[in-house]
């Protein structure tokens, strides 16, 4: 049986980096846990912090990797970013979710 591909969709240069990449973490490690594999896009924080890329190409090579997961799941936050992906999903007819509880609640059917 495939596991369910969760996209996380969060907040990352607007307010604290480093408490949004931990918010992304935590949700990542949480849906872990439920059996879900998650892709969490801010793991490339740490590339950027060696090799900084532009944010158009960042979010290009979100957009990338997106249709590849089930659905989306968006923490809390104000993010373009974020906003694009959400858009991006629907265009894919890719469930979204606001929150954990949420996901699971619509898988378990």
């Amino acid at each position: 049986m495939n596991k369910i591909k969760v996209y996380i969709a969060s907040p990352y240069s607007k307010g604290d980096t480093d408490e949004n990449v931990r918010a992304q973490l935590d949700a990542f490690d949480q849906l872990i846990d439920l059996g879900f594999i998650p892709f969490a896009p801010l793991w490339a924080h740490f590339q950027q912090l060696k090799y900084p890329r532009t944010y158009t190409e960042w979010i290009a090579w979100d957009l990338e990797w997106l249709p590849m997961c089930d659905c989306l799941l968006r923490l809390p936050g104000e993010s373009h970013g974020a906003n694009i992906e959400i858009e991006k999903a629907r265009d894919f007819e890719m469930p979204v979710f606001y929150s954990i509880k949420e996901l699971v609640a619509f898988f378990e059917k």
